[in-house]
């Protein structure tokens, strides 16, 4: 697809393409961490060293063969099997009862809208691009479109029943839970069980 690039091009073309929605590339110094560990496990080589006046010394980059078999053993790998990625979102859920509901339905309302307008925005990007790229180059677009949805509709689900107050929850009622759900607590301080 494309050659021999210097880091700089590499992160212009990156976030030029849209694919700092998906690669983290916002820090120049972490691609030249990178760039170096690849460097350094052989995966790239360095194919030249540009001098131009206007800009400092660049050095271009290169894969090497041990390179483009690792990256296509990623790639398979991380295309065929599903993995955990523990993103932050359910890791944070999963302490939302720290929250008093009010609390957390105010929280997920402002999630809620933010997630309203990354779909916006992922729905223009389709838009624009679909009848001018190939629809391969677009199927990570398509792909945070359909997670993006489906978040969405999930987080208006839990907001419904927040506001209706089908969901709640008492510091009492969790207290009495973890004492069902650990009978021997005995290894636990006895402030283990008292509110934040």
């Amino acid at each position: 697809m494309i050659g021999p690039l210097h880091p700089y091009a590499m992160q212009r073309l990156i976030k030029l393409w849209g694919k700092d929605q998906v690669i983290n590339v916002g820090q120049r110094a972490n691609l030249y961490k990178t760039i170096k560990r690849l460097h350094e496990a052989g995966l790239i080589a360095v194919r030249a060293t540009e001098r131009d006046q206007q800009f400092p010394e660049r050095t271009v980059y290169e894969l090497t063969d041990a390179g483009r078999r690792e990256l296509m053993e990623w790639l398979e790998g991380m295309l065929a099997a599903p993995r955990n990625e523990f993103p932050q979102f359910p890791a944070a859920l999963s302490f939302i009862m720290l929250l008093a509901p009010g609390q957390a339905l105010a929280v997920l309302e402002r999630r809620a809208g933010r997630l309203r307008e990354n779909l916006a925005a992922i729905e223009r990007e389709l838009e624009n691009y679909s009848a001018v790229l190939p629809r391969v180059t677009l199927l990570e677009d398509e792909y945070l479109r359909a997670v993006t949805a489906a978040e969405l509709s999930w987080i208006n689900g839990i907001l419904d029943e927040l506001r209706s107050g089908s969901l709640t929850w008492s510091y009492d009622e969790l207290a009495g839970a973890a004492t069902s759900f650990l009978p021997d607590r005995s290894f636990l301080p006895d402030l283990a069980f008292r509110p934040p």
